[in-house]
């Protein structure tokens, strides 16, 4: 199954794994994040939610899109409180990142695009890698991924990734030419734009002022 278009999250998470050992770059927990953050982009997109003050997300067109990764991330999207409010986009990405997360993998295992590989650290305790299947879907998305950073993020859809791969400090992963400094500025500034970058920025910076905290 590898016809329908990748959703940004699928793409997203292609983006941030290593082909061969199937290991994500950067920080896993902040990828997650991002990851729900592009689930939000997409269903914005697709006219399912909108978000109003205080980046509080509201449900507005529940029917399902056919897609399991996004019908998923919609379906985990709660009712509106007793006063009337949509969740925090902050709250939702932190709570929904792993979910999301095994949704795309799952998506991604069937389009043949990874394999799911369990095995042991020290021989006992298990974790996961996702190294690449038959069918390449990563490299066309890093293709993407270039063409749009040389032309400047020119849609919304290369300026979400390019969003979320700068709070997901997946920016410092990604190939981003020889003169990289100005894209990256331009990919903070994108990030600054966007409601569901900023979700995610600010789910990042908490897990960092924690991490300090915890160090002192």
């Amino acid at each position: 199954m590898t016809g329908a278009p990748l959703t940004l999250p699928e793409e997203l998470l292609l983006l941030a794994l290593e082909p061969v050992r199937g290991r994500f770059q950067g920080n896993p927990r902040y990828l997650r994040y991002g990851l729900a953050g592009a689930a939000l982009a997409d269903l914005e997109q697709a006219g399912r939610i909108t978000v109003g003050s205080g980046d509080r997300i509201t449900v507005i067109q529940p029917l399902p899109l056919d897609d399991p990764v996004l019908d998923g991330a919609l379906a985990a999207l709660p009712r509106p409180d007793k006063r009337g409010r949509g969740v925090k986009a902050e709250r939702w990405v932190r709570r929904a990142g792993r979910p999301v997360q095994e949704l795309c993998v799952r998506r991604l295992e069937e389009r043949g695009a990874l394999r799911r590989e369990t095995r042991r650290a020290l021989g006992l305790f298990p974790y996961e890698r996702f190294p690449s299947g038959a069918v390449d879907l990563a490299g066309p998305a890093r293709d993407r991924f270039a063409g749009a950073r040389d032309a400047g993020f020119p849609d919304r859809r290369s300026r979400v990734i390019a969003a979320l791969a700068s709070v997901t400090d997946l920016d410092r992963r990604l190939p981003l030419g020889r003169d990289h400094r100005p894209v990256r500025r331009e990919m903070k500034r994108l990030a600054r734009e966007l409601w569901m970058a900023r979700a995610v920025q600010r789910a990042v910076r908490q897990d960092k002022a924690a991490a300090e905290g915890g160090s002192g």
